[in-house]
């Protein structure tokens, strides 16, 4: 993990006893106690709890979004998704991502007999016991995923998402060192780790920006309800960051920051473009053909449909996809893919969930067959979030694969 204490900041107030590190900064003549905490370790709960009980705090703060609060306080929630909706909306990879980065942290949390989010959850309990408020402080997990994905060249998406996916499916154990590493991160930055380390691209959405966005939030709460003295919960690798930005005054205007902070990447203007220079490359194609021979057209057309169709229903099938939700896949994804506003992998997955629709037993496992390559195939809600990704992942290479044999028919006749 990347070491990102500032020299320029002062601790003024640290625990040297505790395992848990513990920062206290002045705002306002206010104050700030910041505990880092690991998500895995018992520790880092044992130390919520005793902080929480010594009755010095007025609030509690801990590093959730509404939706991982939601996650915890309800964790039936997800037996309550629309899939249909999830689909239709465009956030399939989003919540494939979400499932994958809960299930990271859920072989963590097994492996060494821990809850996950364990110290959250007792930050929780134990503040309302206390009656004392609850802050949500974390952007949402969809937007930091958004500003990561868009934040890295296109190229290396791929390998982000394999990324991802890897340090699920793992077998590896994972040995105590690497438990304590969590201490100077956060569980986000352990699962891209081997992209934080080297990627100035990635560190930037998922750790800096959230520093800012959590400093603000912390700003904003602590002026607009008085509290005199806030319980931060946060992954140890915020620390340095969130202290520079508090006690160097570096947030200006809270609002604004966490306005500029949650918004959702657009596509750059240019690029948007590419997809419909692509079909509209691809139909010349077609005329051109027809115009040279019929024979020329018909055998460009043949080979859109098998190799677009084909690549698309591969996809599918490789997901375990049901036999008339291959045919779907083969029969949209030709024509989806000369229209940029319709998915092919949306029409698939739309057409699974409409034959084989997830039961309550399935959102009810999510959380242990995402811990498992075979649990995401077994899982008929992980299942149509892979036949989403694998038939669009289809449909896109034999767009291209398609489109280099229409134009080498044409440069042959």
């Amino acid at each position: 993990m990347t070491n990102r204490e500032p020299s320029d900041v002062k601790i003024t107030n640290t625990d040297r006893l505790s395992t848990e590190p513990i920062k206290t900064v002045q705002l306002d003549n206010r104050s700030i106690t910041m505990l880092g905490t690991a998500h895995v370790s018992k520790a880092s709960a044992d130390k919520v709890q005793e902080l929480i009980a010594t009755g010095k705090y007025d609030a509690v703060a801990i590093e959730l979004c509404p939706s991982r609060h939601r996650a915890i306080v309800n964790p039936d929630a997800m037996a309550q998704m629309d899939l249909f909706q999830v689909i239709k909306r465009g956030q399939a990879s989003m919540v494939a991502a979400s499932l994958a980065l809960g299930a990271f942290q859920q072989r963590m949390a097994e492996q060494f007999g821990i809850e996950p989010g364990a110290e959250m959850r007792v930050a929780i309990k134990d503040a309302q016991a206390a009656k004392l408020p609850v802050i949500l402080i974390d952007r949402e997990i969809g937007v930091t995923l958004k500003r990561i994905y868009h934040n890295i060249p296109w190229w290396k998406r791929m390998g982000l998402f394999g990324g991802l996916i890897g340090s699920v499916v793992s077998k590896e154990k994972v040995s105590e060192a690497e438990i304590e590493k969590l201490k100077e991160g956060d569980v986000l930055e352990s699962t891209f780790s081997q992209f934080a380390e080297d990627e100035k691209d990635l560190f930037k959405p998922l750790i800096s920006e959230r520093d800012e966005y959590m400093s603000a939030r912390l700003i904003k709460e602590s002026r607009e309800n008085n509290y005199q003295h806030i319980l931060a919960v946060v992954g140890a690798g915020h620390m340095n960051g969130m202290q520079h930005q508090i006690e160097n005054n570096c947030i200006k205007n809270p609002d604004e920051t966490i306005s500029l902070l949650d918004i959702q990447p657009a596509s750059s203007g240019w690029f948007k473009y590419i997809p419909w220079v692509i079909v509209l490359l691809i139909l010349i194609g077609f005329a051109i053909g027809f115009m040279r021979s019929p024979e020329i057209g018909t055998a460009m057309i043949l080979d859109w449909v098998l190799i677009n169709g084909g690549l698309s229903a591969l996809g599918a099938a490789i997901a375990f996809a049901h036999p008339l939700t291959i045919m779907t896949a083969f029969f949209a994804a030709p024509l989806t893919s000369l229209n940029p506003t319709i998915g092919a992998g949306m029409v698939v997955a739309a057409a699974e969930t409409y034959l084989r629709k997830p039961k309550v037993g399935d959102f009810n496992r999510l959380r242990k067959d995402t811990t498992s390559l075979k649990g995401w195939w077994n899982n008929q809600v992980t299942r149509i979030l892979l036949i989403f990704i694998l038939s669009t992942l289809g449909s896109a290479i034999g767009t291209y694969v398609a489109g280099f044999r229409i134009f080498e028919r044409l440069s042959s006749s």
